[in-house]
């Protein structure tokens, strides 16, 4: 069985992973270890993981920092931000442990909170009690249990009520590592009543040796809150990334999420919403550009539990060479959520003969005043606008360039920062034409 070597590690090493963690996330263990031996990991045996096979990265022989020792990279030197005039608070995660030597710019506003995760349970005990490992449900996602076992540090945003943080926060997750890793790292967005907050999260690979990453993030918008939270990967071909995020919104909130993969090895990204208030608002979408033989999973689960809510999803992957990719999209509405508006779309191109889609949307609806919809289409580019394009003296592979272009923009604009809205056309051109084989921002990889 996989999981007993690390049950057996978790055994033998549980006083090193308390000693360097917080009572706060160390209370949160034994429940956690309980579950996963019970559950184990995904297998592709289970219908949500039928077309990715989880299990197998873990049958390796991965390192483990289970003495968050720190990693010796001075991340400013490593990484210089590749998109202009995006003026944020900027913090970093080196692997699994938040590096805490912050350049001083301007402050946050009073009362907020942004920094690591063990800093706040051990500083903030009641609010963090109160919201972590509330709605990242491990009873029944071996992986977030899992997670929930090893992780001792991570990153944390709290913002009071009636605060908004003008300027949006981004936060640089750094692989690094000589050995093949496993790394587990920890999420937590808490947004009071009528707080705005904007994150950015950047996932880049230094290293040339394989990671197995587990990240689990869970969001809070309370009454009138508003939340985006956008993840950019732009990981090296020897990464998996096992990435689960949860949000759950109060009465008049809104949530955006937009996950864009630029480059990567073998991903899996849970998202699961709940709309627990009236008239919240859920925008979720993803992007995916995958090739060669890289892996992209999106699974994305909405929840409406009250009425006048709306909610909408939109997730588009292109495929090339023998890459694969899946969706698999649900809305659930529940009986007494009446007046909902639910939407959900994924899109799909398929560039090679060998590339691969599975695709999956589902409505689940037991409310009768409802508006609801699903779409999907899984193809090629239009040869027609393709001819149009070549007629008006484009050259053939410019104009693909363009449509390709053209698809993905819907997706990108559900980022709510102008100029990083910009840049990620810029990126995404460039992985087109094969011009973003590594992070371009990672100085030590130039």
């Amino acid at each position: 069985m996989i999981e007993q070597q690390y049950i057996d590690l978790f055994e033998k090493y549980r006083g090193d992973l308390d000693a360097n963690s917080s009572n706060g996330m160390n209370a949160h263990r034994d429940a956690a270890f309980e579950t996963f031996k019970q559950i184990g990991f995904p297998t592709s045996k289970q219908e949500d993981y039928k077309h990715s096979n989880i299990v197998r990265v873990f049958d390796a022989d991965l390192g483990l920092n289970l003495r968050n020792i720190p990693i010796p990279v001075n991340p400013y030197e490593a990484f210089k931000c590749d998109v202009p005039n995006l003026n944020t608070h900027t913090y970093f995660l080196i692997n699994d442990r938040f590096y805490n030597e912050v350049e001083q710019g301007e402050g946050l506003p009073e009362g907020v909170f942004a920094g690591s995760l063990r800093q706040f349970s051990e500083e903030h005990p009641e609010v963090f009690e109160k919201y972590y490992a509330k709605i990242a449900d491990s009873t029944d996602n071996g992986i977030v249990a899992y997670n929930t076992m090893f992780v001792q540090d991570g990153f944390v945003i709290y913002v009071p009520k009636n605060i908004e943080v003008e300027k949006p926060l981004q936060l640089i997750n750094i692989l690094r590592g000589g050995v093949d890793l496993n790394v587990n790292r920890r999420l937590l967005i808490i947004a009071e009543e009528n707080a705005h907050v904007k994150l950015l999260v950047c996932d880049h690979t230094v290293d040339e040796v394989s990671f197995v990453v587990t990240q689990v993030t869970e969001v809070f918008a309370d009454e009138s809150a508003q939340v985006d939270v956008y993840e950019l990967e732009e990981n090296s071909e020897k990464v998996t990334r096992l990435n689960n995020l949860f949000s759950e919104q109060k009465d008049n909130s809104k949530v955006v999420t937009s996950s864009i993969t630029l480059h990567n090895g073998y991903t899996r990204n849970n998202f699961r919403y709940r709309l627990l208030g009236e008239h919240a608002e859920a925008h979720a979408g993803g992007l995916a550009i995958c090739d060669k033989e890289q892996h992209i999973d999106n699974f994305a689960f909405l929840d409406h539990s009250k009425p006048n809510c709306m909610s909408d999803e939109l997730f588009k992957t292109i495929l090339n060479d023998k890459a694969t990719g899946v969706f698999c999209g649900k809305i659930l509405v529940e009986k007494d959520a009446q007046k909902t508006l639910a939407y959900q779309t994924s899109r799909n191109l398929l560039n090679s003969e060998t590339a691969q889609m599975f695709a999956k949307p589902q409505l689940e609806i037991y409310a009768d005043d409802v508006k609801c919809s699903h779409g999907l289409t899984t193809g090629h580019l239009d040869e027609e606008s393709l001819f149009y394009m070549r007629s008006r003296g484009i050259d053939k592979e410019e104009a693909r360039l363009l449509l390709l272009v053209a698809f993905t923009r819907d997706v990108v604009d559900l980022v709510r920062i102008p100029s990083l809205q910009e840049r990620l056309v810029t990126l995404i051109s460039k992985r087109f034409r094969g011009e973003l084989l590594r992070c371009g921002n990672c100085n030590v990889c130039k």
